[in-house]
């Protein structure tokens, strides 16, 4: 598997940045992981977006879809349609746009849930944030890859990311700005799961502007120490 960073700010970008958006190589699938603001063009850099195989969505907050919208005029404009996956979201209104275009084709996943995409098995994961969200488990030619989204802490989350060779999970939080009832696990905590879950690699990722990567990097470090921070660009091999 091969993984491309191309947006790993939330909630919004730094100066130059992009919000949340990973294109993984798995298999002989091409998957795009949520599709945040600013993401669309660095995809289009790499790989047609048309030519996905699928889009996972975590849930439909605007920094994971945003890109969505423009997206769908590339789409109409080319005559394709494109698979994407996400969780149900009433109140949302960019799931709303997506459900009546006509160029997606909108699966509704809940945690607990397997797919099958080609040669690729993806198990849906639970989160625990303020909207329906989802996690993902990929795995393809003996790797697992684990995508986390946007959650707080969750008992289920350590079985769902068990023995994944490398884990990108939502660490927004340094510990003094953490709290039990904010939508975000920390960085020490995002190390604890992957401690727990017995993974090989950590990325922190959903990385604020306002918080220093290496205050972030030196908390999880002390949990758990095959640990980095999302750089947007970076392209990782599993």
């Amino acid at each position: 598997m091969r993984l491309h960073l191309l947006g790993v700010n939330g909630p919004f970008p730094a100066s130059g940045g992009a919000t949340s958006g990973y294109l993984l190589e798995a298999g002989d699938q091409v998957l795009q992981l949520d599709l945040g603001a600013g993401v669309l063009g660095r995809l289009t850099a790499l790989y047609p977006p048309e030519s996905l195989d699928a889009l996972l969505i975590s849930h439909w907050h605007f920094d994971h879809t945003s890109d969505l919208l423009p997206l769908i005029y590339r789409l109409q404009a080319l005559g394709k349609v494109l698979p994407v996956y996400g969780p149900e979201d009433g109140a949302s209104e960019i799931r709303r746009i997506a459900a009546g275009a006509s160029c997606l084709d909108l699966h509704a996943v809940k945690a607990g849930e397997e797919l099958s995409l080609g040669s690729v098995r993806v198990r849906v994961c639970p989160a625990r944030h303020p909207v329906p969200g989802v996690g993902y488990r990929i795995e393809a030619e003996g790797k697992a890859f684990g995508y986390t989204g946007d959650t707080n802490t969750l008992p289920a989350l350590a079985d769902s990311y068990r023995g994944c060779d490398l884990l990108l999970a939502d660490g927004l939080f340094p510990e003094e700005k953490w709290a039990e009832s904010l939508p975000h696990l920390s960085a020490a905590l995002a190390a604890e799961l992957a401690r727990d879950a017995g993974v090989g690699r950590l990325v922190l990722t959903h990385l604020h502007p306002a918080h220093a990567p290496g205050l972030l990097l030196r908390e999880a470090r002390a949990v758990f120490r095959e640990v980095s921070v999302a750089e947007a660009g970076a392209d990782l091999t599993l």
